[in-house]
């Protein structure tokens, strides 16, 4: 924060001064001046105003002190990626001048952005110090905030890095109301400000009127250097002297590329060749770069003569037009346009009529190159059209910037297509694994191009074929035709459900205790006509829920597997098979037993308490004779093989504990004992 103690008078007299809006080119972000870092920019003076607040990331802004005060704003586009060094040098060197700056990525943006989003920050400088400031290799930081200008921060910040291609506004904002300006240099960094390119025109053309020429350029180059008097140019053969030159819209810009060029007599019909040339003015055109125009390529002209504006095209009717185009080689003046529509007529096909007309973006001089004419209704047909030009209701047919009426003797044709539809039909035949959809359109109204997606897994390019599919659930057909000029869609969606998956829910679970019953449920999916089981045992059912049963006790500690299988089918006789097996046990009691060897012979080798099919929330724990937990588990098939972590424990007693509750009674069950490990 900028912090001036003992200057509260001067600080209202800013606040005062600051409230004035800026007016001068360059001071504002849309008007910046556009730079090269070929010069040294000088700027002799800073007329006191300001825009409003700048966002600096980074920096903390409670007092909205971060405005572009007494600002300059500069334009400059990257030629080449590098690191970009420049220094603001201050004209008098003066221990109460600060200038501040930040940097700006505008690429694609309006310039005035930099008000409103803080993400075009590149880097900056607003520390209160004194004296030179910019990015250099004496830079610590991205960024330097608003200091007291007492206390010394680095006026110089890091040199950012900006890249090819993109365009930058460089904000310099000076923050002590004084007119002192300051000197503006680049250098030091790798990056390239510097469009080595020449100016060169892209292409010329004689006005209507043969008094004009008007050439564009490849680039923008600076209004000053174009000669008013036009000697910067000249005309061969020398039918007419060029006696002017004027940089377009250069009255509010300091650049242009546009450049209207006047002879001093009507040119007669032909071919002439235009030169640029050194004017009297010792240059000729030059960009911001200080690349001069090159001055040995002639541009070709051609002109017909003083003749009215030719009636001659028609952009390509769309489909269903209800609106044609007609450009034109020189601007139509608009109020020569009958707004009715009336300097124009239809015939045709079909019995559509013209009803409007006017000139497509008018120029604040009134003329338009285009004219579009609007008929009663869309041409929805195949057909083929004439258009004609007659002498409207307003006395005149078009007439064009030069005051010349166009003869009405031109018509032009055009032919206009069917607009088409993309209703399609399907078939669907269902298999068990694979079904099979038939798709077709009809092809009516010259339709030549079919784009079909089936949901996201395919796509067809055939006017009708098949497409298969695996798996069922909700599908989407889309289909997009077209005939070169028309498009419609037309979408289908279905479900697919014959899909069989068999499922059989047994409860209270696959190990089945002494006197347990167990229950029998379907959850299978699809269309199911039939169900069919089979319990390992002899016995079967047809029910979808079957009743429940009981097995016998396994007559041994192994138990005895009983495979239950469910088959279903459903309404197209496709099926599906589900099997569980069950295991009957032989003794569902819980006990702990009193002795183990860990040696390995298959006998006896773990600890744990046997039988706990029905404990429920089971804790078992085995203790030393220290009173050490060396075991503990809450599932009863984990066992303790007699080590800790690797380490075998000696033989001798262990004491355990058991806690569980019976999911049959929900009861708790807390008991303890002792077991003794046999080395």
């Amino acid at each position: 924060m900028k912090i001036w103690i003992a200057l509260i008078i001067l600080l209202l007299l800013c606040i005062d001064v600051n409230a004035q809006r800026c007016t001068v080119r360059g001071q504002t972000p849309a008007t910046a001046f556009p730079v090269c870092g070929t010069d040294t920019f000088v700027q002799n003076q800073v007329p006191l105003c300001t825009n409003g607040n700048i966002a600096v990331p980074g920096c903390p802004d409670p007092d909205n002190e971060y405005t572009d005060r007494n600002p300059f704003w500069y334009r400059f586009t990257c030629y080449q990626t590098g690191s970009l060094g420049f220094v603001i040098d201050p004209l008098i060197a003066n221990d109460a001048d600060d200038y501040d700056w930040q940097i700006f990525d505008i690429t694609g943006r309006n310039p005035d952005d930099v008000y409103n989003n803080p993400s075009l920050f590149v880097s900056g400088n607003w520390a209160g110090t004194y004296d030179k400031t910019g990015a250099s290799v004496a830079g610590n930081n991205k960024v330097e905030c608003a200091s007291n200008p007492n206390l010394f921060v680095n006026t110089f910040s890091t040199m950012p890095i900006i890249l090819q291609g993109h365009e930058y506004l460089l904000l310099v904002s000076h923050f002590t109301d004084q007119q002192i300006g300051y000197e503006l240099y680049f250098g030091g960094g790798t990056a390239v400000i510097t469009d080595p390119l020449q100016p060169v025109t892209k292409y010329a053309a004689i006005k209507c009127d043969g008094t004009t020429i008007n050439i564009k350029l490849n680039k923008l180059i600076r209004c000053e250097t174009i000669d008013l008097n036009g000697s910067c140019f000249e005309l061969y053969p020398p039918a007419s002297s060029v006696v002017a030159a004027n940089g377009i819209n250069c009255v509010n810009n300091f650049s242009t590329d546009s450049i209207s060029i006047v002879v001093d007599k009507i040119l007669p019909a032909g071919s002439y060749t235009l030169k640029a040339r050194i004017g009297l003015d010792g240059n000729s055109i030059i960009d911001f770069c200080n690349n001069s125009m090159d001055t040995s390529i002639d541009i070709p002209l051609f002109f017909n003569g003083v003749q009215p504006t030719p009636f001659d095209s028609i952009l390509t009717p769309g489909c269903a037009p209800d609106t044609l185009y007609l450009p034109f080689q020189n601007g139509i003046q608009c109020n020569s346009i009958a707004a009715d529509g009336s300097d124009f007529t239809l015939t045709g096909t079909g019995s559509e009529t013209i009803v409007g007309a006017a000139g497509v973006g008018c120029t604040s001089n009134g003329v338009a190159s285009i004219i579009k004419v609007w008929m009663n209704k869309p041409i929805v047909n195949e057909g083929n059209y004439t258009l004609s030009l007659k002498t409207g209701i307003d006395g005149n047919s078009i007439i064009d910037e030069c005051s010349q009426e166009t003869p009405t003797i031109y018509s032009l044709n055009f032919r206009t297509a069917d607009t088409v539809n993309a209703d399609f039909s399907i078939t669907l035949i269902q298999g068990c694994k694979v079904d099979t959809l038939g798709y077709a359109h009809d092809g009516a109204h010259d339709i030549s191009k079919w784009y079909w997606t089936f949901d996201s897994s395919g796509i067809s390019l055939d006017q009708s074929g098949s497409y298969y599919y695996k798996y069922d659930g909700f599908k989407n057909i889309k289909l997009t035709v077209n005939n070169d000029l028309c498009e419609d869609t037309a979408s289908a969606f279905f479900n697919l459900d014959n899909d069989v998956i068999a499922r059989a829910i047994i409860t209270p679970g696959v190990e089945l205790c002494p006197s347990d019953t167990l229950f029998y449920r379907d959850s299978s999916d699809g269309n199911l006509q039939t169900w069919y089981w089979t319990f390992g045992d002899g016995s079967f059912s047809y029910e979808q829920n079957p009743p429940p049963k009981q097995y016998p006790a396994a007559s041994s500690n192994s138990g005895r597997l009983y495979p239950v299988v469910l088959i279903v089918k459903n309404d197209i006789n496709c099926y599906d098979t589900a099997i569980v097996i069950i295991k009957a046990l032989y003794n569902c009691y819980i006990a702990v037993p009193t002795a183990f060897s860990p040696n390995g012979d298959g006998l006896n080798d773990s600890f744990y308490p046997l039988n706990a099919y029905k404990a429920l929330n089971l804790i078992f724990r085995v203790y030393n004779r220290y009173g050490q937990v060396v075991f503990e588990t809450k599932d009863w098939n984990k066992h303790w093989n007699g080590s800790i972590n690797g380490v075998a424990q000696p033989s001798g007693a262990y004491v355990w504990t058991l806690q569980y509750t019976n999911k049959d009674t929900n009861r708790f069950t807390s008991s303890n004992g002792t077991v003794v490990l046999i080395r």
